[in-house]
């Protein structure tokens, strides 16, 4: 893969050797939609499948969110309860003894939560089948509810025993002063109690090429890795002569890139590695800026942490930066 003359311009010769292919594929054309979603999704659409043949009902019920979730299983558990009263009300509820049979909308209120109670198996009683056909039906639906909750205890363990990041990113990527130089940042925060240790992260360009292709680069970083992860962390990839950003002005990120991030970091709470992904276009980098301090201090001398103001920033000149603008180890403001 040889990048044409106005290419080698703009991508230094180190970063020439970085291409590499994350999974989408170089030959994307001019799309401008973005690979990877804000939330981690992936932006494809599968397509030539039968429609059944994609279905995981399984994978459905648990990635669905909760309130979601709680719906779905009311509305299948409304509808199998009336499914089994239109079957008692075929049969006749003549073979339902101690039925209320005086009106119609009696005798299917009745048949309803008879099916009701046959189905989680409680049974008060005032209502029992008579005939064969009847108690063959309740029967038969007495192990559907058996079967029925069995599944529901067991996607209801699966989804509180899953661990789930909820990783925080800004809203925007900066292009910031750095030392005596220039560094694209953003700032990522632990959403959620739990602690996250051993945490580590990896930057990747997606970058369209004058030829409609696109290329791929691995960004290198002031720090990869963290031991702990108890404040928010901004993220540097400082902009030097290996940096395929090297030498895009304020224009150059009104075109077609994307930024993609992976995280991995280890929950103490479920001990298990979180595997997190999020993105940036380049319509998402502000350039020369830099991010507001967000750490203070309560009554007993703890550091607090506001992340209200996650995505808070305020401009910065990238031309006259100070070295002591930008620490070393997190990218924060002093």
């Amino acid at each position: 893969m040889n990048p044409s003359s106005h290419t080698e311009k703009k991508i230094p010769a180190k970063a020439k050797n970085d291409f590499k292919d994350l999974g989408f594929g170089a030959r994307l054309g001019a799309q401008q939609t973005r690979l990877l979603n804000r939330d981690g999704s992936f932006n494809v659409e599968r397509r030539g499948l039968p429609r059944l043949y994609a279905i995981n009902l399984y994978q459905e019920l648990i990635g669905l969110s909760w309130p979601r979730f709680i719906v779905t299983v009311l509305c299948f558990y409304i509808t199998v309860n009336f499914l089994f009263s239109l079957l008692y009300l075929a049969i006749g509820v003549e073979h339902l003894v101690g039925l209320d049979n005086s009106t119609m909308m009696n005798r299917f209120w009745e048949s309803f939560f008879f099916s009701a109670q046959t189905l989680t198996t409680v049974g008060y009683g005032r209502i029992s089948p008579a005939g064969f056909i009847t108690s063959m039906t309740a029967a038969f639906e007495s192990l559907a509810g058996l079967m029925g909750f069995a599944l529901a205890t067991g996607l209801l363990y699966a989804r509180f025993s899953r661990p789930q990041a909820r990783m925080l990113f800004s809203k925007n990527a900066l292009i910031s002063p750095y030392r005596e130089g220039t560094a694209l940042m953003f700032r990522v925060a632990n959403g959620r109690k739990n602690e996250m240790i051993e945490t580590e992260i990896q930057v990747s360009l997606a970058k369209t090429m004058p030829d409609g292709t696109r290329k791929f680069f691995e960004l290198s970083l002031e720090r990869r890795s963290i031991n702990f992860f108890p404040l928010s962390w901004t993220i540097v990839h400082p902009i030097d002569a290996d940096s395929p950003l090297f030498g895009l002005g304020r224009d150059d990120f009104r075109q077609g890139g994307e930024f993609f991030i992976q995280m991995k970091s280890f929950d103490d709470v479920f001990s298990q590695t979180l595997y997190i992904r999020s993105s940036y276009r380049f319509e998402e980098v502000v350039y020369g800026a830099r991010f507001t301090f967000i750490f203070g201090r309560n009554q007993a001398g703890a550091t607090t942490i506001d992340l209200h103001r996650l995505d808070e920033y305020e401009p910065a000149e990238l031309s006259t930066a100070e070295p002591e603008a930008v620490t070393a180890e997190t990218g924060e403001a002093p």
